[in-house]
């Protein structure tokens, strides 16, 4: 079978193209992608090509598929796997694999599965390590949006605190704490919102700061005090951009006691320093945000850290477990993927969009593999829609949820989009 797919080649080097996938062995999966996520770390492989350290030495000899946040439909399971997956059923795929201890991704390291094709031969090894999930949902976007929702979900796990007395980490947020996210109206900010008023372990108040009135607003919108108030937890947003003395203002919040646990979503110092400076005793800072230079760095109280009990966690990614939680998540309705989508096109614009990625403002970029379509914002769809009836349509459709993305709408572009 022929699949068009972004293969990389080296550094920058991505290109689009159609090639015949091997004949199918039995203990894999053939399947179709339709929607895949362009994430930083594409952007990073692309870039750095087999100095990447998920990229075969031999990429330019060996292209191999990016993109790794995505989401379709099984099309034929090899006899070995026909016990646990069906033909027609939807999946989700969990990239870090650690198949025997090896670094190899689907969307970084093989030459025939990755997010930006049309259809992919999903090897033996995802399915050995469980990595092959299965996806009841009448949306593709969902299942693509699962492994970011998972590096959230991760993050929070990782949090701990000690057992007073004891020598034992308690994981997790302090439950019925005081919680701050700093630059947290971000599209992993607002997931990171999202989850905590929605999952099953809430502080009882959630400050969440930015410099953008704009974004704030807009996050208070999508993410409303009302209703994190139905769980509970007093949400605040609050221009930090604005304050003279931010630290007092953060602390007047907690009338001087400080934070449980702070997560900060920018790299950037004086906001590190700033989540320290308001942790309370026993406080967990979560550095969330992921920086490019690899000589950042930012000033910490060790004072705290011996007296006051303080300390730091950071995660870069999510697992298999993490991944599941959320697809449950979603199934029930307490997370909604849409609000990390801002863009959305077609398979022909994935190498300009990945590898511009930085960029491109706004939050997720999601790419139909099926379809023709220039990267597009979704607060764009009305002035596209004045002179095109398909954004015209779309505006409608994204209008009914509060300008998200949604299940409607992603139907009816699949269904009248041009081909690729």
């Amino acid at each position: 079978m022929k699949t068009k797919a972004l293969r990389l080649y080296g550094k920058e080097d991505l290109r689009l193209e159609e090639f015949e996938l091997p004949e199918l062995k039995d203990d894999e999966i053939l399947a179709k992608v339709v929607s895949d996520s362009i994430c930083m770390s594409s952007y990073k492989a692309a870039i750095q090509g087999a100095d990447h350290k998920r990229v075969p030495n031999d990429v330019a000899e060996h292209p191999t598929i990016i993109g790794h946040e995505f989401c379709g439909e099984l099309v034929k399971v090899g006899s070995k796997w026909a016990h646990e997956f069906k033909e027609g059923e939807k999946f989700s795929i969990q990239p870090a694999l650690n198949y025997k201890g090896s670094l190899d991704a689907p969307g970084y390291s093989f030459q025939f599965i990755g997010g930006d094709a049309t259809y992919v031969v999903i090897p033996n090894e995802v399915m050995e390590m469980g990595c092959l999930l299965h996806f009841d949902s009448e949306n593709y976007f969902g299942g693509s949006l699962a492994e970011p929702l998972s590096c959230v979900a991760g993050t929070f796990h990782a949090m701990y605190h000690v057992t007073r007395g004891k020598y034992e980490h308690d994981m997790g947020i302090v439950e019925g704490g005081k919680m701050a996210i700093l630059a947290g109206v971000g599209p992993m900010g607002l997931a990171a919102i999202d989850y905590i008023i929605h999952c099953d372990r809430n502080p009882s108040l959630l400050i969440v700061t930015d410099i953008d009135d704009a974004r704030l607003a807009r996050a208070e919108q999508i993410l409303s005090p009302e209703e994190a108030a139905k769980k509970g937890i007093k949400l605040v947003y609050v221009n930090t951009g604005k304050v003279e003395d931010q630290k007092k203002c953060m602390m007047d919040f907690t009338d001087g006691a400080g934070y449980d646990d702070v997560l900060c979503f920018a790299p950037v110092a004086p906001v590190v320093e700033l989540a320290d400076s308001i942790l309370a005793q026993d406080g967990c800072l979560n550095f969330f945000a992921g920086p490019s230079n690899p000589e950042f760095s930012a000033k910490f109280n060790f004072y705290n850290v011996h007296y006051s009990g303080t300390h730091v966690v950071g995660t870069s990614g999510g697992n298999t477990d993490d991944m599941k939680e959320c697809l449950a998540m979603m199934g029930q309705g307490k997370l909604d993927p849409a609000i990390l989508v801002t863009h959305i096109g077609g398979l022909d614009v994935a190498r300009e969009t990945t590898l511009n990625l930085p960029k491109v403002p706004g939050g997720k970029k999601l790419i139909y593999t099926h379809i023709s379509l220039p990267l597009t914002a979704i607060a764009d769809f009305e002035e596209k829609g004045k002179s095109d009836p398909m954004f015209a349509e779309l505006h409608k459709l994204v209008s009914k949820t509060n300008g998200l993305w949604n299940t409607e709408a992603e139907k009816y572009l699949l269904e009248h989009a041009p081909s690729i």
